[in-house]
Protein backbone atom coordinates (compact mmCIF):
# COMPACT_ATOMS: atom_id res chain seq x y z
CA UNK A 1 0.00 0.00 0.00
CA UNK A 2 1.10 3.53 -0.52
CA UNK A 3 3.06 5.43 1.97
CA UNK A 4 1.97 9.35 1.98
CA UNK A 5 4.95 11.62 2.99
CA UNK A 6 2.74 13.81 4.29
CA UNK A 7 0.65 11.32 7.02
CA UNK A 8 2.20 10.69 10.23
CA UNK A 9 1.25 7.51 12.55
CA UNK A 10 2.44 7.78 15.89
CA UNK A 11 0.59 6.40 19.31
CA UNK A 12 -2.54 7.90 20.14
CA UNK A 13 -3.26 10.08 23.19
CA UNK A 14 -6.47 9.58 24.59
CA UNK A 15 -5.32 12.99 26.52
CA UNK A 16 -5.57 15.26 23.12
CA UNK A 17 -8.64 16.91 23.01
CA UNK A 18 -8.31 16.26 18.91
CA UNK A 19 -8.22 12.75 19.47
CA UNK A 20 -10.70 12.55 21.49
CA UNK A 21 -12.93 14.62 19.58
CA UNK A 22 -12.06 12.21 16.58
CA UNK A 23 -12.81 9.09 18.17
CA UNK A 24 -16.55 10.87 19.63
CA UNK A 25 -17.30 11.05 16.31
CA UNK A 26 -16.36 7.55 15.65
CA UNK A 27 -18.07 5.89 18.45
CA UNK A 28 -21.51 8.27 17.60
CA UNK A 29 -21.81 7.35 13.83
CA UNK A 30 -20.95 3.72 14.67
CA UNK A 31 -23.78 3.39 16.86
CA UNK A 32 -25.76 5.65 14.43
CA UNK A 33 -25.45 3.48 12.19
CA UNK A 34 -25.98 0.09 13.87
CA UNK A 35 -29.13 -1.16 15.60
CA UNK A 36 -28.73 -0.71 19.47
CA UNK A 37 -26.45 -3.19 21.21
CA UNK A 38 -24.87 -4.52 17.55
CA UNK A 39 -21.76 -1.32 17.23
CA UNK A 40 -18.73 -2.72 18.55
CA UNK A 41 -16.84 0.45 18.57
CA UNK A 42 -14.20 0.80 21.52
CA UNK A 43 -14.27 4.23 23.50
CA UNK A 44 -11.62 6.17 25.51
CA UNK A 45 -11.67 3.28 28.38
CA UNK A 46 -11.51 -0.19 25.99
CA UNK A 47 -8.89 1.86 24.14
CA UNK A 48 -6.73 2.42 27.21
CA UNK A 49 -6.70 -1.50 27.74
CA UNK A 50 -3.57 -3.15 28.06
CA UNK A 51 -4.10 -6.05 25.15
CA UNK A 52 -4.59 -2.86 23.02
CA UNK A 53 -2.69 -0.59 20.90
CA UNK A 54 -4.43 2.83 19.34
CA UNK A 55 -2.65 5.24 17.14
CA UNK A 56 -3.51 8.24 15.72
CA UNK A 57 -2.93 9.37 11.88
CA UNK A 58 -1.72 13.44 11.12
CA UNK A 59 -1.47 15.52 8.69
CA UNK A 60 0.39 18.47 10.05
CA UNK A 61 -1.30 19.46 12.96
CA UNK A 62 -5.03 17.89 12.15
CA UNK A 63 -5.53 14.27 13.39
CA UNK A 64 -6.76 12.09 9.93
CA UNK A 65 -7.56 9.25 11.34
CA UNK A 66 -7.36 6.34 14.24
CA UNK A 67 -7.02 2.54 14.59
CA UNK A 68 -6.14 -0.21 17.05
CA UNK A 69 -4.68 -3.41 17.55
CA UNK A 70 -6.49 -5.94 20.00
CA UNK A 71 -4.20 -8.92 21.13
CA UNK A 72 -6.83 -11.75 21.37
CA UNK A 73 -4.44 -14.55 21.63
CA UNK A 74 -0.28 -14.94 21.35
CA UNK A 75 -0.84 -15.71 17.54
CA UNK A 76 -4.62 -13.71 16.84
CA UNK A 77 -4.87 -9.93 16.34
CA UNK A 78 -8.22 -7.79 16.05
CA UNK A 79 -8.18 -4.50 13.79
CA UNK A 80 -10.61 -2.12 16.23
CA UNK A 81 -11.29 1.80 15.96
CA UNK A 82 -10.43 2.26 12.75
CA UNK A 83 -11.95 5.28 11.16
CA UNK A 84 -11.32 8.20 8.79
CA UNK A 85 -12.20 11.83 9.47
CA UNK A 86 -14.36 12.95 6.39
CA UNK A 87 -11.76 15.35 5.42
CA UNK A 88 -9.53 12.61 4.73
CA UNK A 89 -11.35 10.10 2.87
CA UNK A 90 -10.54 9.16 -0.14
CA UNK A 91 -6.82 10.36 -0.02
CA UNK A 92 -4.94 6.82 1.54
CA UNK A 93 -5.37 7.46 4.92
CA UNK A 94 -7.16 4.32 6.09
CA UNK A 95 -5.13 2.46 3.49
CA UNK A 96 -2.27 3.62 5.85
CA UNK A 97 -3.61 3.18 9.01
CA UNK A 98 -4.77 -0.80 7.99
CA UNK A 99 -0.74 -1.01 6.31
CA UNK A 100 0.48 -0.26 9.67
CA UNK A 101 -1.85 -2.45 11.57
CA UNK A 102 -1.03 -5.45 9.65
CA UNK A 103 2.93 -4.46 9.87
CA UNK A 104 2.37 -4.21 13.78
CA UNK A 105 0.72 -7.33 13.77
CA UNK A 106 3.96 -9.41 12.00
CA UNK A 107 6.09 -7.56 14.51
CA UNK A 108 4.44 -8.90 17.43
CA UNK A 109 4.21 -12.57 16.01
CA UNK A 110 0.53 -12.62 15.10
CA UNK A 111 -0.50 -15.14 12.15
CA UNK A 112 -4.17 -14.41 12.09
CA UNK A 113 -5.49 -10.65 12.28
CA UNK A 114 -9.83 -10.41 12.25
CA UNK A 115 -12.19 -8.07 12.16
CA UNK A 116 -15.81 -7.00 12.61
CA UNK A 117 -17.33 -4.32 11.17
CA UNK A 118 -21.38 -3.36 10.37
CA UNK A 119 -23.18 -4.93 7.85
CA UNK A 120 -24.53 -1.81 6.82
CA UNK A 121 -24.25 0.75 3.32
CA UNK A 122 -22.37 2.94 5.78
CA UNK A 123 -19.42 0.08 6.41
CA UNK A 124 -19.38 -0.66 2.81
CA UNK A 125 -16.42 1.22 1.62
CA UNK A 126 -14.47 -0.06 4.85
CA UNK A 127 -15.46 -3.68 3.57
CA UNK A 128 -13.69 -2.71 0.35
CA UNK A 129 -10.74 -1.79 2.08
CA UNK A 130 -10.28 -4.62 4.10
CA UNK A 131 -11.19 -6.98 0.94
CA UNK A 132 -8.21 -5.09 -1.11
CA UNK A 133 -6.06 -6.08 1.86
CA UNK A 134 -6.87 -9.62 1.34
CA UNK A 135 -9.54 -9.88 4.19
CA UNK A 136 -12.07 -12.89 3.80
CA UNK A 137 -15.35 -13.40 5.79
CA UNK A 138 -15.22 -15.44 7.93
CA UNK A 139 -17.59 -16.54 11.50
CA UNK A 140 -17.44 -14.90 14.70
CA UNK A 141 -14.30 -15.09 16.55
CA UNK A 142 -13.45 -14.01 19.66
CA UNK A 143 -16.59 -12.84 22.00
CA UNK A 144 -18.53 -12.08 19.10
CA UNK A 145 -22.14 -13.87 18.55
CA UNK A 146 -23.63 -14.30 15.14
CA UNK A 147 -25.22 -10.85 14.17
CA UNK A 148 -27.00 -9.46 11.02
CA UNK A 149 -25.51 -6.09 11.75
CA UNK A 150 -21.88 -7.64 11.25
CA UNK A 151 -19.50 -8.61 9.10
CA UNK A 152 -16.46 -10.41 10.28
CA UNK A 153 -13.45 -10.80 8.30
CA UNK A 154 -10.08 -12.66 8.70
CA UNK A 155 -6.82 -12.60 7.01
CA UNK A 156 -3.59 -14.74 7.25
CA UNK A 157 -1.09 -12.74 7.51
CA UNK A 158 1.75 -15.26 5.68
CA UNK A 159 -0.86 -14.69 2.67
CA UNK A 160 -1.31 -11.27 3.75
CA UNK A 161 0.59 -8.31 1.61
CA UNK A 162 3.46 -6.94 2.03
CA UNK A 163 3.77 -3.70 4.45
CA UNK A 164 4.59 -0.80 2.72
CA UNK A 165 7.79 0.20 4.86
CA UNK A 166 8.91 -1.42 8.33
CA UNK A 167 7.10 -0.06 11.83
CA UNK A 168 8.75 0.21 14.41
CA UNK A 169 7.32 -2.31 17.28
CA UNK A 170 4.19 -1.27 18.89
CA UNK A 171 3.67 1.17 21.51
CA UNK A 172 1.03 1.34 23.33
CA UNK A 173 -0.97 4.66 24.49
CA UNK A 174 -1.98 5.11 28.08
Amino acid sequence: MPVHADLSIRPGDLDDPRVVALLLTHVERARAETEPGSSHALDMSGLRAADVTFWAAWRGEEVVGLAALKRLSATHGEVKSMHVADSARGRGTGSSLLDHIVAAARQAGLTRLSLETGSWDYFRPARRLYRRFGFVECGPFGDYRLDRNSVFMTIQLETAQASAAPMPPAASAA
